[in-house]
């Protein structure tokens, strides 16, 4: 047996893929569709299986009203909620991609009414059964009911005090993995890596985008889930994926290192430019906004976030896709860190049987230990406060988004806090009751200046916020400022605002123009329509007119329609960075006049400034971008004109006549 070992420097501290089909899926002008269409079923099997659906959604509605008053019990209708989808859906949007299927919806209704009895009962049997179990949340994200798979110990004991260690598996690329296929899959196949005692979760992620954007925050979701119910250890968390799900490893291990035990990506790719050219025979030629936004999800840029995070890789000798784990490894070597990589002789895409059994021997032990919550000394590296923790260290603030900004911080000899940084204006430390720092006053220092911090107190966290104010480090009451400016979760670029609670609102007035009022109608039918296809919600919008102050206050608004069409956008348009009437479009300096030209972005929404508003986008990739997981990336940035006399592509919604970021005060660069 033959393995490459590359050794980790520094240990301190979430079904295979098939990307595309050659040649032809680089033909932006000939895609075929994703997911595919499904089978034609015969008459008789769509007559039972409607009325079995209607029954089943019939029940589910009683139950409902039945359990209203009844909250600790309602909490689990989600988990009678996946039958019924997984179905309905199904039927409703011709996915039945394989003759047995149709076995398998009559078999899941049937499950779906096994649990609707039980709850009815005031039962709960498989919250705590041991095995493969499906369950299901309801999200924040867009109010639908999202399914996971979790395999539950034998040795799980309902009630019992002990925490158990959680491996996280994302599923690799699956085009007819629609929810039937997975709701059942996961009653079926225990996984690649079931370590003993240990619970194995199963994220769906949304169907099949590579677990960005919504399917990332599906991962959060599913993990905040299943600690509700069971004995999770938070600090003996695994993240491990392989294929599309090594790709979803590798972005989990870079953006969020402090939260994982271990990382352990198999295959997959970890950002765009190269993997497409090796792997499809693609060549990009990214602009300059297009360049910035490729950091987003191009984990070589953030590689030296793995000195906290111990991770062991895996490729097989043959498989194009060791390209991931190759190139982090040349990223990590340039932050003074070496890649553990295990590689399978004479395999190709796929697990060698003895390097499994190496990887977690290696993993197995690191894990028992659990994370190092409070590391002396961390690295981190950022693009954009969308990511902006490690450990007790967080950024708060960066000079500009989309360039590197990097934190180097460690505790001195536990009385000293030493802190370098570039591209930060803002940062918080944090440390947790009895934490190294034994001084009452311990010395803080960034970037060479001494800054006077609060003193410690025995028993209590300590917590200080430092922010440049005149080029000089201070200490700050709060973690933000009165201004308006780009803080985590509010930073953009437009994808950012389908990563939590959005709502779709449309224009009930009459557009400016007819040809704009075209253009609106047709693309925000393709934004619902794809977001069921890629993101696997069902949108309920809005009209302009019932738009109310509780929605106001939860989610981000994405206004369809112009200020004329739109009554909310006629509120608010004064108070947007950019102008638009029936002459044309203005940003900064620059004028695009005519009927033609469109505004898109996001920005806070000035009816709630915590909360984004965006004008006539759904998310930004699109249908030649299914194709291939990584090119599921960002496609336009805080803002841009469209030239709607150029017509709709399956690579962009219009021309693009101009395009770019706010500042950090989301406002228009000076000069632009």
């Amino acid at each position: 047996m033959r393995f490459t070992w590359f050794f980790l420097f520094g240990l301190f501290l979430i079904p295979n893929i098939a990307f595309g089909d050659g040649p032809t899926d680089n033909l932006a002008d000939k895609v075929r569709p994703v997911p595919p269409p499904g089978l034609k079923l015969a008459a008789d099997d769509i007559a039972e299986l409607t009325k079995g659906v209607a029954a089943l959604g019939n029940e589910i509605d009683d139950l409902r009203k039945a359990l209203a008053k009844e909250e600790t019990l309602l909490e689990f209708l989600p988990d009678v909620q996946i039958f019924y989808n997984a179905v309905y859906y199904a039927l409703k949007y011709n996915e039945f991609h394989a003759p047995g299927e149709v076995a398998v919806a009559r078999k899941l209704l049937k499950q779906g009414h096994d649990r609707a009895k039980n709850l009815r009962d005031g039962k709960t049997p498989w919250n705590t059964a041991t095995g493969l179990i499906v369950r299901g949340y309801l999200s924040k994200i867009d109010g639908s009911v999202q399914p996971y798979g979790i395999l539950v110990p034998d040795n799980y004991k309902a009630g019992a005090a002990t925490k158990h260690r959680l491996d996280l598996w994302w599923h690799g690329r699956g085009e007819k993995l629609s929810e039937l296929s997975f709701v059942e899959g996961r009653q079926k196949d225990k996984g690649q890596f079931t370590p003993a005692g240990a619970f194995v979760l199963h994220p769906y992620g949304r169907y099949c985008n590579a677990n960005h954007f919504a399917g990332e925050i599906d991962t959060f979701e599913a993990i905040a889930h299943a600690r509700k119910y069971y004995p999770i250890d938070v600090n003996r968390i695994v993240a491990r994926g392989f294929s599309m799900g090594g790709a979803a490893c590798w972005n989990f291990a870079v953006h969020y290192p402090g939260l994982w035990a271990a990382a352990a990506p198999g295959a997959g790719f970890s950002e765009t430019p190269d993997f497409l050219r090796v792997f499809q025979n693609e060549i990009i030629k990214p602009n300059a906004w297009q360049k910035k936004l490729l950091h987003w999800y191009d984990c070589t840029d953030w590689a030296e976030n793995l000195y906290n995070l111990p991770t062991v890789a895996y490729s097989g000798e043959l498989d194009k896709q060791k390209q991931a784990a190759d190139i982090m490894a040349v990223a990590m070597k340039k932050e003074g860190l070496d890649l553990v990589h295990i590689i399978g002789p004479k395999t190709g895409h796929s697990y060698h049987p003895e390097a499994k059994i190496t990887i977690n021997k290696l993993i197995d032990p690191i894990v028992e230990k659990g994370r190092d919550t409070l590391p002396k000394k961390v690295r981190f590296t950022t693009y954009t406060l969308r990511y902006n923790r490690m450990a007790w260290l967080r950024v708060d603030g960066l000079k500009e988004h989309w360039e590197r900004a990097r934190v180097e911080a460690e505790i001195v000899n536990n009385s000293e806090l030493k802190v370098t940084t570039s591209n930060v204006t803002a940062l918080t430390l944090g440390l947790p009751p009895g934490s190294l720092l034994e001084k009452n006053q311990p010395t803080i220092v960034v970037d060479g200046q001494k800054v006077l911090g609060s003193a410690v107190a025995t028993g209590k966290s300590w917590l200080n916020h430092f922010r440049q104010v005149n080029g000089k480090w201070q200490t700050v009451p709060t973690d933000t400022s009165d201004t308006l400016a780009k803080r985590h979760g509010l930073q953009g670029p437009i994808d950012d605002a389908f990563m939590d609670s959005f709502v779709m609102v449309k224009p009930t007035g009459q557009p400016m123009n007819a040809k704009a009022g075209k253009w609106v109608a047709s693309e925000f039918a393709h934004a619902v329509d794809h977001w069921r296809r890629q993101f696997r919600g069902e949108l309920k919008p809005i009209n302009d007119a019932d738009l109310d102050d509780a929605t106001i206050e939860k989610s981000n608004l994405i206004l369809w329609g112009d200020p004329q069409s739109n009554k909310v956008l006629a509120k608010i348009i004064a108070k947007l960075p950019i102008r638009w009437d029936a002459k044309g479009v203005v940003v900064g300096t620059q004028t695009y006049a005519g009927e033609n030209q469109l505004p898109v972005l996001i920005y806070p929404n000035p009816l709630n400034p915590k909360k984004y508003v965006v004008l006539n986008s759904g998310f930004t990739f699109r249908e030649y971008d299914y194709l291939n997981n990584a090119r599921q990336i960002p496609r336009l940035p805080d803002w841009a004109v469209l030239d709607i006399n150029q017509p709709r592509t399956s690579q962009q919604a219009a021309g693009i006549t101009a395009a770019g970021f706010f500042d950090e005060s989301w406002q228009v660069p000076a000069g632009k």
